[in-house]
């Protein structure tokens, strides 16, 4: 038994990568924070999966369908928004499944930085932009002009669009 984290990138349900897609179609049991993940994604999902919700639970209760999966001896995709190694709530999961001897991989999603090529949109010009901070909060170009907001991915492209044509001001 083995819990896969899933990064579900930027919000679009065709940008999940293909390792994480077929994870979904394999999985018999899908935890995912349905405040935050798209639920197109989860049409993925095999038919008959157990499908939770875990927006309302607690990181207890969370652990709990973890060991229930691996009681019954079922593989579990715990899908998280975004990418993995980017402002995710991994790291205390895995610190959980670590001390109960439970195996997990890691599939990074395609972050939402990346996605915003998908728009049309670009970083600022390379003339204008040595390097780039990422921030999961809301951003104000005249306080930090080179921040990019990952939080929201593609719900936010027009607020990325605004974003591009102020840093370069």
């Amino acid at each position: 038994m083995t819990v896969h984290f899933i990064g579900a990138g930027p919000g679009a349900a065709d940008l999940i990568t293909v390792r994480g897609r077929d994870l979904l179609g394999r999985c018999p049991v899908c935890l995912y924070a349905g405040s935050i993940v798209p639920a197109e994604l989860l049409a993925y999902c095999s038919t008959g999966a157990r499908l939770v919700d875990t927006a309302p639970l607690t990181l207890d209760e969370i652990e709990g369908e973890f060991v229930s999966a691996q009681a019954a001896g079922q593989d579990v995709a715990r899908l998280h928004s975004g990418d993995l190694s980017l402002f995710s709530a991994v790291a205390e999961q895995i610190r959980r499944l670590e001390r109960r001897g439970i195996a997990y991989t890691l599939t990074p999603g395609v972050p939402a930085f990346a996605a915003a090529a998908s728009f049309g949109e670009t970083a600022p010009a390379r003339r204008l932009l040595a390097s780039a901070t990422f921030s999961n909060t809301s951003f104000s170009c005249a306080a930090y002009p080179f921040t990019v907001s990952t939080r929201f991915g593609i719900r936010s492209a027009r607020r990325c669009r605004t974003f591009c044509t102020c840093a370069q001001d």
